[in-house]
């Protein structure tokens, strides 16, 4: 049986290391393996954690998004090696901070697509810190930043008592904006053993409440943020899987760095329950069959976020690979 791994990230100095803290503080280590990622020539991060994550590892190179990719492929193995000699508590899952530089995207598609890593380990929850005091200044110079946000399973702003309420309040609604599939909260109400940090992902059950969420979010509505858009759509009649399927991919070929999320349920042909879809750049997760439709509703919705491209071509192809592949919406 695969061993989960939960991806903390966010910006730096975002609160991520005071965050587990908190969230470890009570928890059994051997539930959970830390793995923490650090920037730079030397790395302290792992000493704050060490007395409550005894078995911290701390990863020897400094970006996640470049190098460190296979230092954490050796990292995996060496934990998984080590669970499985019983040298080490027979671990739930695994943690893994990221250096606050980290774009998530080379991360994810390194845990999916790796063949050795594939068979000891999946994609739990991915969760991303947000500073409320700095977030609009790293939004603006950082674009590192944008890709943290719209990757993440769930939100979690912190530093909210060095702004005003008012300001955290358009903060959240902006993040909402911006990743409507996500959940938006505040870290000071995460507690010790959250499962907002711990919880597993989309390759468990997923909560009817999560993906009514991502169904309530109106196709008529397009947000900007610069060069970021959110594109809706939804169809009610059934989808074929193949012509989608095709669409899909030639799109993640084709902009794969361009499409920062995709998120979406669907009714597909000749099948009874919905198929929830879910990835981050290139990398696509596993398609997820749910045993009923949510609130009864029979109808595909997909949420796309996308940087500079132009989302009325992107309609536009989707509606013609369905009409020459498959059967049309």
């Amino acid at each position: 049986m695969s061993v989960q791994i939960n991806v903390l990230t966010g910006f730096l100095g975002s609160g991520k290391t005071t965050l587990l803290q908190r969230v470890l503080v009570n928890e059994d280590m051997g539930e959970t393996a830390l793995l923490i990622n650090e920037f730079g020539e030397v790395g302290i991060d792992h000493l704050l954690v060490q007395e409550i994550a005894p078995n911290t590892v701390l990863l020897p190179s400094g970006c996640v998004c470049c190098s460190v990719r296979g230092d954490l492929k050796q990292a995996l193995i060496d934990l998984h090696d080590k669970r499985s000699r019983g040298l080490i508590p027979a671990f739930r899952r695994v943690l893994l901070e990221t250096t606050g530089l980290a774009d998530p995207a080379p991360i994810l598609a390194t845990l999916q697509r790796d063949p050795q890593l594939r068979g000891r380990y999946h994609l739990g929850l991915l969760v991303t810190v947000v500073d409320a005091k700095h977030a609009a200044l790293q939004e603006r110079l950082h674009p590192e930043w944008l890709g943290q946000v719209t990757a993440a399973d769930r939100l979690l702003v912190s530093k909210v008592d060095r702004v005003d309420g008012q300001a955290v309040s358009e903060l959240m609604k902006h993040l909402h904006t911006l990743n409507p599939a996500a959940t938006v909260a505040l870290t000071s109400a995460v507690v010790a053993g959250d499962q907002q940090l711990l919880g597993e992902g989309l390759s468990s059950r997923l909560p009817d409440a999560e993906v009514a969420r991502w169904q309530l979010f109106a196709p008529t509505r397009q947000p900007r943020h610069g060069t970021a858009q959110v594109c809706a759509l939804e169809y009610a009649q059934p989808l074929d899987w193949l012509a989608f399927g095709v669409w899909l991919s030639m799109l993640l070929r084709c902009h794969g760095e361009r499409i920062l999320r995709v998120k979406g349920i669907l009714n597909v042909i000749d099948a009874e329950q919905p198929i929830v879809i879910h990835g981050v750049q290139h990398c696509l997760h596993a398609p997820v069959h749910l045993e009923h439709w949510p609130g009864g509703e029979r109808r595909s919705r997909l949420v796309i976020i996308v940087r500079d491209l132009d989302t009325t071509l992107l309609r536009r192809s989707f509606d013609t690979f369905l009409q020459r592949l498959g059967r049309a919406a």
